[in-house]
């Protein structure tokens, strides 16, 4: 069985024990302009787009093109165009995403996930809900935070 099943089996199994709940998918928006429907982000998003930001998906590493990306500017949602990270806040993690050890203020959200069994914390787009990746506590100083990104849920936009 292939690790990712095995794991997907055991967080249906034991997540229940644990107290969690399945993850919903993406989260709910804060603006009510971004709350479509399932169809609409369908007609919004290309499928790869639509996998990450709404089903909580994640791309494969090293596979986007942003993970390179080095140019002075800003990287936002891909599902409601949100400033979420600059790109002085952007490092190489080594990991195969787009790194940031900080986000724009007030544009993200979080919230606990138990997919892979042991809690991480999800983020998402403060404004459409519309899934990121996860933040880890071993990213670089000052934060010690690693805000691991899927690059098809981001676009850039380099400083003019």
């Amino acid at each position: 069985m292939p690790r990712r099943s095995f794991l997907a089996s055991l967080t249906a199994l034991f997540s229940p024990m644990l107290g969690a709940t399945a993850a919903e998918a993406a989260s709910a928006a804060t603006d009510p302009k971004w709350t479509l429907s399932d169809a609409e982000w369908k007609r919004r998003l290309s499928p790869a787009a639509y996998q990450v930001l709404r089903q909580e998906g994640t791309e494969r590493p090293f596979s986007s093109p942003l993970n390179n990306e080095k140019r002075a500017g800003t990287f936002h949602c891909a599902g409601c165009d949100l400033a979420l990270f600059s790109s002085k806040a952007k490092y190489d993690s080594g990991t195969g995403w787009p790194s940031f050890w900080q986000p724009l203020p007030k544009a993200i959200g979080t919230k606990v996930d138990f997919k892979l069994i042991v809690p991480r914390t999800e983020y998402h787009c403060s404004r459409c809900g519309g899934h990121q990746g996860h933040v880890f506590g071993d990213g670089p100083k000052p934060t010690g935070k690693r805000y691991c990104n899927n690059g098809v849920a981001l676009t850039f936009k380099p400083n003019a």
